[in-house]
């Protein structure tokens, strides 16, 4: 999202018109600093410690944090023989965690002679996020990944009536809706509870985590002979940036229609 991807400006295909053009690869990247410290803790031990980590912008993906090798335990590295290459970073070289009896297999990787244009990356190594037992941006556990200072979560209260059908049935009907604008992503509308009809909604199992807005549980919705799976979601607790959306509901899924003032959602 924000500048990678969702038609920013480092996404190769960002549909918006703009007086110039970004001449480069297919694979654009940008280096960055990330502003404050950052730990990843693996079996009890802290294996990454920096604040000097920077963030790698990168058509098409997340931007992914790279630390300077001094800031790594290498104590608990043992590099191994599995290679990947990138055209536009060079051939990666990986390395597994191990911490007692705890290993994370190739979590780590570095370019140690980078493409030409990509001379930054010498010396710095990256970690996969899941593979790690905990990430904090400073004292503040974080969950998915780091958040990117170019992504953004607002929220606006919306008096326009906003209706939800699953297959013909109507399960949501407000004009106390929230607009939840998300940089990269269409406007999602939340619904206050008591705007919708909860009997019709079925408890699921299933859960995902949001780095700007938390973590989210869904429902299914019935609608007569059908069930939907995990067509509505909410966040119990959402974090700081979008807690206004807590006790609201949203709904997505295959037979979902959203009408905004009258007009059917894409």
């Amino acid at each position: 999202m924000a500048l990678t991807l969702g038609g920013g400006p480092l996404d190769r295909r960002a549909p918006h018109p703009a007086n110039y053009r970004v001449d480069g690869p297919d694979g654009l990247l940008f280096w960055a600093p990330f502003p404050r410290r950052v730990r990843a803790l693996f079996g009890g031990e802290t294996v990454l410690d920096t604040e000097r980590g920077m963030l790698l912008h990168e058509s098409g993906l997340l931007p992914q944090l790279y630390v300077p090798r001094a800031d790594l335990r290498e104590d608990l590295l043992t590099p191994t023989a599995h290679r990947t290459r990138c055209p536009f970073k060079g051939e990666a070289h990986y390395e597994t965690v191990r911490v007692g009896g705890h290993t994370a297999e190739n979590a780590v990787w570095s370019y140690p002679e980078p493409v030409p244009g990509a001379d930054w990356l010498a010396g710095h190594s990256a970690v996969y996020g899941d593979r790690m037992d905990a990430w904090f941006d400073e004292d503040e556990e974080v969950f998915g990944h780091l958040r990117d200072p170019y992504h953004r979560v607002d929220v606006r209260a919306a008096s326009r009536s906003v209706r939800v059908t699953v297959h013909g049935v109507e399960v949501a009907a407000s004009r106390r809706a929230l607009v939840l604008s998300e940089t990269g992503l269409p406007n999602r509308y939340y619904l206050p509870e008591a705007d919708v009809r909860t009997e019709l909604l079925v408890p699921s199992a299933t859960h995902t985590v949001c780095p700007y807005k938390g973590t989210a549980s869904y429902r299914a919705v019935r609608a007569g002979d059908v069930t939907v799976p995990d067509a509505v979601w909410y966040y119990p607790e959402p974090l700081p940036g979008a807690r206004r959306i807590a006790g609201h509901l949203c709904f997505l899924a295959e037979g979902v229609r959203t009408e905004v003032d009258g007009t059917a959602l894409a």
